[in-house]
């Protein structure tokens, strides 16, 4: 096995001493504890690991917090600590301890003192921003992406076409090869596990998502209904979310739905991109899309366990544009960057869509994506719209299977996806 370096390590080494707590999200195996842990054994100092998946552990955490708290040695990796919420108020104030020790009795400068991880902070996170506001850095890991599997350079992805030209671009590679991958999905066990098959793996990861995180945030009488719920979701990936389509497949109510969909996006399994419109948009659509975040997921839960026929299939295109928006996504989170400030769909009630729009500074750029290595000149023609947007537009790209940058007009390109 072969650690494989993440692009958010660079954001962690800044964070590093800058703020007292370093808090790692993301969902579950994404490789949260394995990427602390490689940084452990790089620092010169040494950092202390407790997991309280560890039910012994976890009962001390939560029954005596202070005792707990001594009885670990700082630095100290406390990992998915969501499970002890209530450790938070002793984290700050020993954190406040030792900073009037530093700041009154000459005591040690306070560096990062303490790092968590967490797969679910459904009830964790408003915690968090009450206890330890000012002294706390939150990044989010993903699964991997396309560039860190390859282990190259990776920015936040912007389609201006001098930074495009200038960029590090990935190897071709053909469409089999792409699905090939899309249906592997990104899950870092999936890398280095090669004996481990693509439907254990998910088969075991879904096990364990319903009854370590689920239970713990709802109480699910009926867990088929929500194994039911989460493959009507994959269904949809790259689709408008319609909470009442999805509760009419699974026989459950608009509210449920609500809630669940909100349980599958603070797990971080799915990313809901939001519309763009202003108050100039009266028709603009106000409904998000969902994307999964891991694509190898998506095709287990809808049923594919093949890449030919998932590259054959009805759903071949959405599984695609999800692989895209999921790449996109993640070169924002590994660079700390929230993807929420910056990217958006667009579609109005004549129809016009854009696939994606990602705000630069003052700067929009519409993007298309297509499944085809020569998609045409139509695909652009709603481009026009951003217009309206009252901001500067200095190019459109379409994201696609062509080999090489090509000219479609003036002001649009096509792009190859090993641009992302």
């Amino acid at each position: 096995m072969k650690y494989i370096n993440r692009t958010i390590e660079k954001k962690i080494d800044e964070m590093n001493g800058a703020f007292p707590v370093i808090l790692l999200t993301g969902a579950r195996q994404v490789g949260k504890s394995t990427l602390l842990e490689y940084i452990n054994n790089s620092s010169s100092e040494k950092i202390n690991y407790v997991t309280l998946d560890n039910i012994i552990e976890r009962s001390n955490a939560i029954e005596d917090p202070e005792t707990f708290l001594r009885t670990h040695e700082t630095p100290l990796i406390i990992d998915e600590f969501q499970y002890a919420p209530n450790l938070l108020s002793y984290i700050k104030i020993h954190i406040d301890e030792s900073r009037k020790n530093e700041l009154f009795n000459n005591g040690k400068p306070v560096n990062t003192i303490y790092y968590l991880t967490g797969s679910q902070v459904f009830q964790a996170m408003k915690n968090v921003s009450e206890s330890l506001a000012g002294r706390i850095g939150i990044l989010e890991l993903n699964p991997l992406s396309t560039r860190e599997i390859y282990q190259k350079k990776e920015d936040c992805f912007i389609p201006n076409i001098n930074l495009l030209k200038k960029k590090d671009k990935l190897v071709y590679e053909s469409l089999g090869n792409v699905f090939d991958r899309i249906l592997k999905g990104s899950y870092p066990v999936l890398y280095n596990d090669v004996e481990n098959s693509l439907e254990n793996f998910y088969s075991a990861y879904i096990k364990t998502y319903i009854e370590r995180d689920i239970r713990e945030l709802i109480n699910i009488k009926d867990e088929i209904k929500f194994l039911k719920f989460i493959s009507a979701v994959a269904a949809r990936t790259g689709q408008e979310y319609n909470a009442s389509d999805i509760g009419k497949d699974v026989g459950i109510d608009n509210k449920t739905v609500d809630e669940w969909m909100s349980i599958l996006k603070n797990t971080f399994l799915v990313y809901l991109l939001q519309p763009y419109y202003n108050n100039a948009l009266g028709r603009a659509i106000k409904r998000p899309k969902i994307y999964f975040m891991d694509t190898g997921l998506a095709c287990y839960l809808a049923g594919y366990l093949d890449s030919r026929t998932l590259e054959r299939s009805a759903y071949s295109g959405q599984i695609f544009e999800t692989y895209i928006i999921s790449e996109i996504v993640k070169s924002y989170t590994n660079n700390s960057r929230d993807p929420r400030l910056h990217l958006y769909y667009y579609r109005d009630n004549n129809q016009k869509e854009i696939d994606l729009l990602i705000i630069d500074q003052d700067s929009i750029y519409p993007v298309e994506i297509k499944k085809s290595a020569n998609p045409g000149k139509d695909v652009i023609k709603n481009f026009n719209v951003v217009k309206k947007f009252e901001m500067t537009s200095p190019n459109g790209v379409v994201l696609c299977l062509t080999k090489d940058i090509h000219v479609i007009d003036e002001n649009n390109y096509m792009v190859p996806i090993e641009y992302i």
